[in-house]
């Protein structure tokens, strides 16, 4: 059992991947199995991306832990269950082995899906937070005492496509609530985290306590892409300049701004189809 911020301890500040996993569409296990060969310090599973059914993201973390011996995490959505089936997961997932997720609120379906899946949001994210907080301390929401307390590392997300104060004045309340780390979305530079950093110091008056793992999308010439493209990164690719190239170019940076724990995206193709072989290659660059 090892939780994502003694581990990142543990590496004494050499480079410290998360990569983001796609739960697959189907139960067959071989859809997996690509994740046996990502040299990542953890798998984060992410929580049916494109808001499609998919193998539930615990039970996918913890297949990939039991069968690759690999550090697994899980994301975890608010929209989509009560107070009452999110505990019940979490006492599933630890019973899995897992100790480490990430909560999220989940994006909103469009238009079309909400005639078909409707929302629930019993819990906003930091009351999630709470929540996990009362679980590890043997109480469930009902306030009745569990047999065994669980023991779960989570953490949060962090959106630097959003207005700085908005988003920090977000983090704080997360941080109260509980968070362990972050998880940000993916960025071409060092500036706006840079920018968010001093932003939350001067707004709470102290830096940020948990560690915060930096997004980096690897991309492709037919890749989705998650937040802003900066212009260069397009002509790049225009020009033919490879997405490992361009993200080892920013994980760099982010190295040199002494901020080399990184939350590494593969590129999603249309469909939802990931290029794992990609982040691979990066992973072995950034670690050669």
């Amino acid at each position: 059992m090892a939780k994502i911020v003694d581990l990142l301890k543990k590496a004494n500040g050499r480079p410290f991947f998360i990569c983001d996993v796609s739960p697959p569409r189907g139960a067959d296990p071989d859809l997996l199995e690509p994740a046996r060969f990502l040299d990542a310090n953890v798998l984060s599973v992410n929580y049916s991306p494109g808001r499609s059914a998919r193998v539930n993201s615990a039970i996918a973390a913890g297949w990939i832990k039991a069968n690759t011996g690999k550090e697994a995490m899980f994301a975890l959505a608010t929209r989509d269950m009560n107070r009452l089936a999110l505990q019940s997961l979490l006492l599933g997932a630890q019973l899995l082995g897992l100790e480490n997720l990430v909560v999220l609120k989940g994006d909103r379906p469009t238009e079309r899906e909400s005639s078909l899946v409707k929302e629930v949001h019993d819990l906003r994210p930091t009351e999630l937070l709470r929540s996990i907080g009362d679980l590890n301390r043997g109480l469930d929401f009902k306030g009745l005492k569990l047999r065994t307390p669980t023991d779960l590392c989570a953490g949060a997300a962090i959106d630097l496509g959003r207005p700085l104060d908005r988003e920090v004045a977000l983090t704080r309340r997360k941080v109260e609530a509980g968070a362990r780390f972050f998880l940000s979305q993916p960025t071409f530079d060092t500036v706006r985290p840079r920018q968010f950093l001093d932003r939350y110091e001067e707004l709470t008056g102290e830096k940020i306590s948990p560690p915060i793992f930096h997004g980096v999308q690897v991309m492709a010439p037919d890749s989705l892409v998650f937040g802003r493209l900066p212009d260069w990164v397009t002509v790049d690719l225009d020009r033919g300049r490879s997405g490992r190239d361009i993200a080892l170019q920013v994980i760099q940076e982010f190295a040199d701004a002494r901020l080399s724990s990184i939350y590494l995206v593969p590129p999603v193709k249309k469909g939802g189809r990931r290029d794992y072989e990609a982040a691979q290659a990066v992973l072995e660059a950034a670690r050669g």
